[in-house]
Parts: C-alpha cells; sequence; structure tokens
C-alpha cells in the first residue's frame, strides 16, 4: 500500500512538473522571441501531405488536392502544443522554364500588328518530398510559430492548372487554411484515403511571400477565410493588367521584355505532365489567348478577373504591405492601390516602401509586431503605430522613418506647365505660359531613355526642366500627366518619365539620383481604357494619367525634368522608326504631389 502510495506521489509530481515546464511562446516589449527549445532544427517535425479543394481545374474528374509541408517544433508532438501558422504557397518551388527568349514574345514589330507565335517550353519538375521550401523557417519556428508551405495549383506534385490569378490560385491557399482550422480534409497522399490532421495548429494564421509569393496572402485574404488574420505581401502584382499593360499600352515588366501572362502560364507550370496538354488546351492556348489582347492593349473582363482590386469586399486580414519604389518588375502602383483600398473598407494597414527594386521586406521587428499582435493576439499596440514607414534616400533599409499616413498628408498637388524647347530643353514652371507652340519628335527605340535623358539636343525626346532647386523638395504621392498629343500613324508608344537632373554618370549612382518615377501609356485609349480606336494621324487627343507612385526628396542643386518620349527600349512594343508624335505645350500639364505644396515650390524654385 505504502508502495502504490509513494508511486500516486511521484506520478502527481511528474505530471506537475512537467505542467509547470511546458514550452511556450515568449514575448517581449511586443514581439515573439527566440525560444532555446523552439531553436532545436535537429529536432523539428518535418512532414507533407494533400489539402483537398473545392474545384477540378485539370480536368480528371477529381477535386484538385494541393501539395503541403509543415515544420513545426517537437513540442506540438511531445507536449501537445498548439500554435499558430506562417504560411507560404508559391509557383515556383518545383523550378520553372527559365529565361530562354523563345518563351518570350518577340516585340520588334508595328503597334496593333498579328504577332509571330513564340516557343512554347516545358518545365523540368525539381523538388524532394517532405520539403518544399525552406524559407521562413529559420525566422519563425524558433519565435514559436509552424511554418507551412503548399505549391500552387498545376506547379509541384500540386493538381489542377496554373491560371496566373484565376480563382484556383485564391481557392487553393484558402482550402489550405479551411484545413488548418478543421474546415477541409487532408491527406497523406496524393491520391489515397488516409486522413491528416491539423491538430498542432491554433487556426491563426499569417502569410508572407514576395512577388507572385506576395500575391497569394492577398488571392486568399480576397476570400474573406476564416483564420487568415494577417498578410505581409512584399511586392505583390495585385492586378496582371497592371503588370502587363499601363494605361491601355502593351507594356513588358522591367527586364523582361515580351514577357506577358501566356508566357508566365509556361514559366510555372511545373505540374503532372499527364495533365499538362489539357490545362494548356483550356487555360494557356483558350482563355488566355482569346482574352489577354495583345494587339490593343485594352481592359477587358479577362483582366478584371485578375485584379484583386475588384476582390476586396470580403477581406478582413490585417495588411502590412511591402514595395520598394524602384521596383520596375511589379511596379509600386500594385501595393498603393490595394494598400488605398484597405484603409478605406478599415482594415488594419501599414505600409513599408524602400527606395530600391523588386522584394525586400520589411525590418523583422515590424513583420514580428504584427504577427504577434494578429496571430499570438498579444496586445502590442501595432494598431497605433505610424501608417507608413519610408526608408529615406540614404538610409539603410531597416531603418526607415515613420509618417503619419502615405501618401504625406502634407503633400499638396502642383501644377507645372511646359515652355518651348523640348528637343534642347524647354521650360517646366508654374506660370502658364500660354504658349501656341507645338512640338515634336521622331520615335526611335534605338535610343535608350537613359541616353535621351543625358543628351542636351535630341530629335527623339522633348524635355522640359524646372529651375536649379534652391531647397530639397519632397515629393509624395502619384504625379500625374494631362498630354494633348498628335501621331503621324494610327497608334503610338507614349512614354513619360520624371528625371532629376543633371544625370548623376558615377558608375556608383543610385536609380534614386536619375529616376523620379515613370509613367506609360496608349493615346488610342485617350476616352476609354476598355475601347481603345485607332487614332487619326495629326488629330490631336487630350489624355491624363498617373506616373508611378512615388516619395522622394529632390535635393538642392537639382532640376525636375518631364521627359517625353515614345517607345521605351525596355518596356514597350518596338515599332520602326519614325512615328511622329507631336505635344500640343499649351494643353499639356503635369500636377506634382509637393510636400507643403505651391509655398514649398516657390521657395525651391523662385
Amino acid at each position: 500500500m505504502k508502495n502504490k502510495i509513494k508511486l500516486l506521489a511521484l506520478t502527481l509530481f511528474t505530471i506537475t512538473f512537467q505542467a509547470q515546464e511546458k514550452t511556450g511562446p515568449i514575448f517581449k516589449e511586443g514581439q515573439a522571441q527566440i525560444v532555446a527549445a523552439f531553436n532545436a532544427p535537429e529536432n523539428w517535425i518535418r512532414h507533407d501531405l494533400w489539402v483537398e479543394t473545392t474545384f477540378d481545374t485539370d480536368g480528371d474528374g477529381k477535386l484538385d488536392r494541393m501539395h503541403v509541408a509543415v515544420t513545426r517544433p517537437y513540442q506540438t508532438e511531445s507536449e501537445g502544443l498548439k500554435l499558430p501558422i506562417v504560411y507560404e504557397s508559391s509557383p515556383y518551388y518545383a523550378g520553372t522554364a527559365g529565361n530562354d527568349p523563345k518563351l518570350f514574345w518577340n516585340v520588334k514589330h508595328e503597334l496593333g500588328e498579328k504577332e509571330n507565335p513564340r516557343a512554347k517550353i516545358e518545365v523540368v519538375r525539381m523538388g524532394k518530398r517532405p520539403i518544399i521550401s525552406n524559407s521562413q523557417i529559420r525566422n519563425w519556428v524558433p519565435r514559436g510559430y509552424i511554418v507551412v508551405h503548399s505549391s500552387s495549383p498545376g506547379t509541384g506534385l500540386s493538381d489542377g492548372a496554373p491560371t496566373v490569378g484565376g480563382k484556383n490560385e485564391s481557392l487553393a491557399p484558402k482550402a489550405v487554411i479551411d484545413w488548418l482550422n478543421g474546415r477541409a480534409k487532408g491527406f497523406s497522399s496524393r491520391n489515397g484515403t488516409a486522413r491528416v490532421a491539423a491538430f498542432w495548429s491554433t487556426g491563426k494564421v499569417g502569410m508572407i511571400g514576395t512577388s507572385y509569393n506576395g500575391t497569394i496572402p492577398l488571392a486568399a485574404a480576397t476570400t474573406g477565410v476564416e483564420g487568415l488574420e494577417a498578410i505581409i505581401p512584399i511586392a505583390p502584382n495585385t492586378s496582371y493588367y497592371h503588370y502587363y499593360r499601363s494605361n491601355g499600352l502593351v507594356r513588358s515588366p522591367g527586364g523582361y521584355l515580351g514577357e506577358d501572362i501566356d508566357v508566365l502560364y509556361d514559366f510555372i507550370h511545373s505540374g503532372k505532365e499527364k495533365n499538362r496538354a489539357y490545362n494548356n488546351r483550356v487555360v494557356r492556348d483558350t482563355e488566355m489567348a482569346n482574352g489577354m489582347d495583345r494587339a490593343s492593349g485594352d481592359y477587358n473582363d479577362f483582366w478584371a478577373g485578375r485584379d484583386y482590386l475588384n476582390q476586396m469586399k470580403p477581406m478582413k486580414a490585417a495588411l502590412l504591405m511591402s514595395h520598394g519604389f524602384n521596383d520596375w518588375n511589379v511596379m509600386p502602383e500594385h501595393s498603393y492601390r490595394i494598400s488605398k483600398k484597405t484603409k478605406e473598407m478599415g482594415v488594419p494597414t501599414q505600409i513599408y516602401y524602400h527606395q530600391n527594386g523588386h522584394g525586400g521586406p520589411p525590418p523583422m521587428k515590424m513583420m514580428n509586431r504584427w504577427f504577434t499582435r494578429y496571430l499570438h493576439g498579444i496586445e502590442n499596440g501595432v494598431e497605433k503605430d505610424a501608417k507608413a514607414w519610408i526608408v529615406r534616400e540614404n538610409d539603410n533599409r531597416l531603418t526607415p522613418t515613420a509618417y503619419q499616413e502615405y501618401p504625406n498628408p502634407a503633400a499638396e498637388p502642383v501644377v507645372l506647365h511646359l515652355g518651348a524647347g523640348g528637343p534642347k530643353i524647354g521650360k517646366l514652371t508654374r506660370n502658364n505660359l500660354n504658349t501656341k507652340e507645338k512640338e515634336t519628335l521622331t520615335d526611335n527605340h534605338t535610343f535608350s531613355a537613359e541616353s535621351l535623358a543625358k543628351t542636351k539636343n535630341s530629335n527623339h525626346r522633348l524635355l522640359y526642366v524646372t529651375s536649379t532647386l534652391k531647397e530639397d523638395l519632397h515629393l509624395s504621392g502619384l504625379p500625374s500627366i494631362t498630354i494633348k498629343a498628335a501621331s503621324s500613324k494610327p497608334a503610338v508608344n507614349l512614354s513619360v518619365y520624371l528625371v532629376s537632373l543633371p544625370w548623376n554618370m558615377n558608375r556608383r549612382a543610385k536609380i534614386t539620383d536619375n529616376i523620379i518615377t515613370r509613367g506609360w501609356a496608349d493615346l488610342q485609349n485617350h476616352s476609354s481604357l476598355t475601347n481603345g480606336s485607332a487614332l487619326k494621324p495629326g488629330a490631336f487627343y487630350k489624355m491624363s494619367f498617373d506616373f508611378q507612385p512615388d516619395d522622394q526628396i529632390i535635393k538642392k542643386g537639382q532640376q525636375i525634368g518631364l521627359m517625353i518620349f515614345s517607345s521605351d527600349s525596355e518596356y514597350t512594343i518596338l515599332p520602326e522608326p519614325g512615328t511622329k508624335l507631336t505635344v500640343d505645350l499649351k494643353e499639356t500639364i503635369i500636377t506634382l504631389p509637393i510636400v507643403g505644396g505651391n509655398a514649398a515650390f516657390k521657395a525651391a524654385v523662385d
């Protein structure tokens, strides 16, 4: 009897001791801290499974299943610990078709001309089970999160077809989040019936990723799925029209001249080989071929269905957006338009902008506070932080400056007019010169935009500049242009740059030393984005559109220049040189969002 009592006492002591020693997340100053017991990669549990979706996009008569990988601390098994999830999904994990030049459209042809077919290149699938990706793991597992990855439809070991912004790319991550909350089925094999449950999940999910991987969190959020509490999209593509078109103009993303949505489809289509012919026929060769319209560049139902701004109503996940003002691949308008909408909807929103190019997450502290607040539920006051964080031009990317909002609330529109002399250097001034002059340039894509901005005289561009700045001038928001122009042909490219002059020739010059922002448009869409019409040669048309958003301090001693030209050798279709573009100076203005408005501009230039 005494032995039984001793055994019972020892058992109770052991249970009590284990309860006291149970591992859990640790928080300090509103952030999840690295926990030694979680920071043991050799003990992490890694496994994969397949989650059943609600759709069949590869035509095999079965609901598509998404391949999912899990990395979690062993305490989720040994101690029954439940933790929130950091989730990243991607079409890239199993490899891509690479940047074979034959994959891209040949852009050297007349505007609106029927193009020759491009090559179709197959992806050789890569990857090894059970590891889909190692991204995010070292950041988040030691801090008390479980990291989940999934391959998007039609890629890797996931079923289905890639649709590049189609509905299944929203519903696929939704299904994974539903599984993490016990609402969807998980299976241990692609075709089997043995079930897998996410018993270790609290159901609280945060999504994160860069570029396409940053698009998918937004896509999931637009479904309004329960359990998706917060997202951190980094340089996300929020509209495939805005990625491949610009105000009616067929425009390539920077660095990928000749890319279009069907090219990206081929680039990522790494899914099951036997399903590819069906996917190609239904998605690429029918839906995309009929909808993408490289001839006119107009906005239509195909593009509207791949614009997440049109699907925002159900979204409630807290948004921490990140982007570079000099990202000329996924341009900053993508983040601007979505964060503007979420703020209007009352969704918790912060935005982080840096001055570099594509990619670049917010500082870890910002991301940690965001996920700590919305996934762990720790009241750290993040919702009271500044709404905009902007890295100033010469600052470290990890030390952004806090602002009340973006655009800067103190920014006011300043209207500038054009003065004659553009083939050399014309004037850009607040004074309406009422000039009746018209100035003409000749399109020639063999001259780069950079070379045109540097030269003091050219027949291939028009350049109008301010006086030399006596004080720094802070631009914040969307510059815009209203231009009245005529073309010698029924179609013409229209490219406009804001530049900082004199051009810094130093090979170590930052992009912010020279480029302020850019814009492109098709004059055929002067009255409608959805129904452009051929221009009458010699007739003048007025068109208004925005440049890419920016926040930049132009240093004293510089001049702000507006450069107008036609074909942009890095971004547009490249017709034979010779088209004449004539600008009516009196009817053309630009509007700059300047902190301090007209008073600040006057102080800087007068």
